[in-house]
């Protein structure tokens, strides 16, 4: 068994939007009904913060950042957003991911990550837990899910703790 972490590649893109509509159908991990297509997604992620969990060959789970803002203020805040397929959850590739992505953000300058959650995503709330994310606050009915019901969502954040920002 062959497990690796690597950056997220356009050739990865058919594996990535299939574990992304596995998040879709769930109704818990976006609001999105749908992906878009690769060029609207590739320029709404930043550039240098995006890898692939390949088990056996085959793509896993990917995690992505984007900016939160363009004002120049902003530029070491990013929102994560982590997907594991459903034949790969609980094997530890989301702890793997996320560590990773917390691991190159900071070598880019990035001193913030969130998360903004839907409140019923208790495996998500559990993993950014587990990686040093603490809950910050909610939102309440901030938008409705694909059925048309309210859903709130719980705010997360990762401040780094290196010395060369604070």
């Amino acid at each position: 068994m062959s497990n690796i972490i690597r950056p997220l590649d356009i050739k990865d893109w058919d594996d990535v939007k299939y574990i992304y509509q596995q998040g879709i159908d769930t109704n818990i991990a976006t609001f999105q009904t749908a992906y878009p297509p690769w060029e609207e997604w590739d320029i709404s992620h930043l550039g240098n913060c995006r890898f692939v969990y390949v088990l056996d060959g085959r793509v896993s789970g990917w995690v992505m950042l984007s900016a939160v803002s363009n004002r120049c203020a902003y530029a070491g805040v990013a929102e994560v957003s982590i997907y594991i397929a459903n034949d790969a959850k609980r094997k530890g590739i989301g702890t793997s991911l996320l560590q990773k992505v917390i691991q190159a953000s900071e070598e880019c300058g990035i001193w913030t990550l969130q998360s903004s959650i839907q409140q019923g995503n208790t495996a998500s709330i559990g993993l950014h837990t587990k990686c040093g994310f603490r809950e910050v606050g909610y939102r309440e009915r901030i938008a409705k899910d694909k059925l048309g019901t309210w859903k709130n969502t719980v705010l997360m954040e990762r401040r780094s703790e290196s010395d060369r920002f604070n």
